[in-house]
């Protein structure tokens, strides 16, 4: 998972801005407990609080924490793995966007929602789903095989079969699923590079720095007819969406 909060809100806010409406989805109302799971660096979170819920939202990753706090100082904020957290009360919401496909095995963390839920409480997420970024991580799984590197992908994009049967197997209700195409542009020339650099850094991990501009220049030049227009990538982001309840 990526851990640098200033290059990520300074070259990936789109992320962010993404996920603005599955806020208006989660409908969050004055006084309930919502418990931003992957929260990052707490944007939506305050979107969260700004009706009037009680807030309180984990992440993985330290720096993306500390940054959330000092930016949003009125909000509860906490390092959490979401394979592994409980909380002494139950939450009537918990909301997630874009972190969820980061997470193995999805199992784990769905357990851990389920858990967290009081009687009636609701699960919104948003998260890569099948075919996300398809064109992308296939150009550069293939480079990175010519030049000898055979890496996993770091990634869990279900379908919506198999991301509602996992859903429902945890204990919660699906009431809406829905998988759909969101080709998103990324600023900048450097767009692809800069995505590449965030979040496919596992891929890369072991990649020497003296090839790594090589090896971004080979991804670009193979998926430019297919992600480049006018002047700006566009990444071939396909999104899950699920909303359940807990019965």
């Amino acid at each position: 998972m990526f851990q640098d909060p200033k290059r990520y809100q300074a070259k990936h806010q789109y992320v962010t801005a993404a996920g603005a409406d599955l806020v208006e989805v989660l409908a969050p109302q004055a006084g309930e407990r919502v418990l931003d799971l992957g929260c990052g660096t707490g944007q939506l979170s305050a979107q969260i609080a700004a009706a009037g819920a009680e807030v309180v939202g984990i992440d993985l990753s330290a720096e993306m924490i500390e940054a959330a706090r000092e930016q949003f100082p009125g909000l509860s904020f906490a390092v959490g793995d979401a394979r592994d957290f409980s909380f002494a009360k139950p939450f009537a919401a918990v909301f997630s966007n874009a972190v969820l496909h980061w997470i193995k095995p999805p199992e784990e963390a769905l357990a851990r929602i389920a858990a967290c839920l009081g009687p009636g409480g609701r699960f919104v997420a948003e998260l890569g789903g099948a075919r996300n970024v398809a064109t992308i991580s296939r150009a550069l799984l293939d480079q990175l095989a010519a030049r000898g590197f055979y890496p996993q992908a770091p990634w869990y994009f279900p379908s919506l079969g198999e991301y509602a049967r996992l859903v429902e197997q945890a204990g919660l209700r699906v009431a809406y699923a829905s998988h759909f195409a969101r080709p998103t542009p990324i600023e900048h020339e450097s767009g692809l590079r800069d995505w590449m650099e965030m979040f496919a850094d596992a891929l890369t991990a072991d990649v020497p720095p003296s090839m790594r501009t090589a090896l971004w220049d080979a991804v670009e030049a193979t998926v430019r007819p297919a992600l480049y227009r006018d002047g700006v990538w566009c990444a071939d982001y396909w999104r899950l969406r699920v909303v359940a309840y807990k019965e």
